[in-house]
């Protein structure tokens, strides 16, 4: 006798007449608890109920045992799609409504991968076993992966077998795979604004190259009504569809390998004739990029001209020029991982890169259950890291003379005579906008101005070890490993921002709070390229130069994303009124 649903233990009331989320309450039972056993949980009553709990639980201890029991009564292929993925589509139907945290869904896979691979040596491989193929790609010019790996985990656990190409990967290589492979359907992965583009365009190539198989687009930079417009237009065959995030993809390959996804594509069509128009629709997959072309060239009225330059000399009145320690660069070949904790922002790290997100939970109870489940996880791979001298940060920073010229920020050798280099920036489209170059002294000025920039990485080992890791199905640690390379590299810039500060003779202005240091508590401002201040990354390609970063190991791709991943980079403005603001 087989069971269909997870055995759930009682509830501390003794009533059972709800059902409910048995890992949440597992887990709930240890908060705020260390050390105890945990023998609370139940083993289900049959062999099938049991290993369809251990994939909802991620329990992978004394696995293989009872695998080998299942075998007695089960061929492998049955137990493989019949019990583990039941258990992955519960595990599917938790995420999605917000009951289990995306950690112990990688817990889950990791336990659904280790027992495919013990059951495929009594296995005989047959083509055609997995439920379908697809060839999935990070998109030219593009360097992150971390969206596309997950989606590769919840594919390759729930029977699907991915090809996945990596990063950066121009249209001809992923149709030498498409003809390599015959997949069911291509996924296409991007973070950045310029990767939504660079997908409209290797669509216009499937269809050049006759090619009508689905296609699922995913990605931070993506909406569904660019996908389900714009892509599905550029498409010859319109077999597109937006996957929001990993299981929305499984969802798609679901529909695929069931033959229901032409209806699905039926169903958008029909809500999408019912979408009201929007004018800026056709703007929204480069506008960040399009708004700072706009305004950087922006005609102003003489009148305009002259309030701005009042603005401008006004703002130079409220200043002292800093005097810096040195002009040029200069290199920080190491920098303490110890030093950068504080400046680890713990927020962005647990709920955004990690997914521990609230779950019902008060705010106060959320940080209390963090310092006792989540921070314990911290140590641990800070440790690691330690061990293995897996974070490497570096930086590379410096001072430079300066004017504003309209639009623009000159920068002048040390004399302060040559010109070495100029950014052209956005200016907001509205009465008394402001720009970035507003902070500094004029060209005309007598008086040069300073721009410190820096470029800061955690090193290409992180990024290595972390792909080692996805490929050894450790998709627990890889998922934290990836999201600490990314918040060590913001921590090095806030660091390198401090020493920036210091160095200028203003760091004593710094808030004593670090949480409120963080969020600008601080004198002046670090812009960062792509953001609506300065848009262009092209413009990086100037701060790199004259900063050397190839000296960290920083360089620039063919599109401008700095490599490795966790790195940035960014100028630093002064002027104490110089905050965020939005084009």
């Amino acid at each position: 006798m087989t069971t269909d649903t997870p055995y759930i233990p009682k509830k501390p009331t003794g009533t059972v007449d709800e059902p409910y989320d048995p890992l949440q309450y597992f887990i709930a039972l240890f908060e705020g608890r260390k050390g105890e056993a945990s023998s609370v949980k139940q083993r289900a009553d049959t062999i099938e109920g049991v290993l369809k709990d251990r994939i909802v639980d991620g329990d992978k201890k004394g696995l293989e045992d009872d695998l080998a029991i299942a075998m007695k009564i089960h061929d492998p292929l049955f137990i493989i799609n019949d019990i583990l993925l039941s258990g992955m589509k519960v595990v599917g139907e938790l995420f999605g409504s917000g009951k289990m945290q995306l950690p112990f869904v990688l817990q889950s896979a990791e336990t659904m991968k280790k027992s495919v691979s013990y059951l495929e040596q009594f296995m005989e491989k047959v083509e055609g076993q997995e439920k379908g193929k697809i060839v999935l790609a990070t998109v030219k010019g593009d360097v992150h992966d971390i969206g596309k790996n997950l989606v590769d985990i919840i594919l390759t656990n729930n029977g699907f077998k991915v090809y996945n190409l990596g990063i950066k990967q121009p249209i001809d290589l992923i149709l030498k795979a498409v003809d390599e492979v015959k997949p069911d359907a291509i996924g296409l992965s991007g973070l950045l604004v310029k990767s939504t583009v660079v997908m409209r365009e290797n669509l216009a190539d499937l269809t050049s190259r006759g090619i009508s198989i689905p296609v699922l687009l995913g990605g931070a930079a993506l909406t569904r009504a660019y996908v389900e417009e714009d892509c599905v237009d550029a498409y010859g065959a319109g077999r597109v569809a937006y996957a929001q995030d990993a299981f929305d993809g499984l969802d798609l390959m679901n529909k695929i390998a069931d033959g229901n996804f032409d209806s699905h594509l039926e169903e958008i069509k029909k809500r999408k004739h019912n979408r009201p128009s929007n004018a800026k629709a056709k703007q929204r997959w480069s506008q960040n990029e399009e708004a700072g072309q706009k305004l950087i060239g922006v005609e102003m009225r003489p009148v305009e001209w002259e309030a701005i330059n009042l603005k401008r000399a006004e703002l130079a009145k409220q200043v002292e020029v800093p005097i810096p320690p040195f002009w040029g660069a200069k290199i920080v070949d190491s920098i303490p991982v110890k030093a950068l904790i504080p400046y680890l922002n713990e927020q962005m790290l647990f709920t955004f890169h990690w997914g521990f997100k609230k779950a019902g939970k008060t705010l106060d109870e959320y940080w209390k259950w963090v310092e006792t489940d989540v921070k314990p996880i911290l140590k641990r791979l800070l440790e690691e890291c330690e061990r293995e001298n897996i974070l490497q940060p570096k930086a590379a920073y410096g001072f430079f003379k300066c004017a504003s010229k309209g639009n623009s920020l000159l920068i002048f050798d040390d004399s302060g005579k040559k010109q070495v280099g100029q950014l052209d920036l956005p200016r907001q489209g509205k009465e008394g906008g402001i720009c970035v170059a507003d902070f500094f002294r004029d060209v005309d000025a007598g008086e040069r101005d300073v721009l410190a920039m820096q470029v800061v990485t955690a090193g290409q080992k992180v990024a290595d070890v972390a792909r080692e890791w996805f490929a050894e199905s450790r998709y627990q640690d890889y998922l934290y490993l990836h999201g600490l390379g990314v918040e060590m590299a913001e921590s090095s810039a806030e660091y390198i921002h401090k020493k920036i500060r210091s160095e200028l003779g203003f760091g004593h202005e710094d808030d004593r709070d670090v949480k409120k240091m963080l969020k600008q508590g601080y004198r002046g401002s670090r812009y960062s390229f792509g953001y609506p201040a300065c848009p262009r990354l092209e413009d990086q390609a100037l701060l790199m130069s004259l900063l050397g970063a190839e000296r960290i190991g920083v360089e620039l791709s063919e599109e401008f994303q700095l490599h490795p991943e966790q790195s940035t980079s960014a100028i630093v403005v002064h002027h104490p009124q110089a905050k965020y603001f939005n084009i």
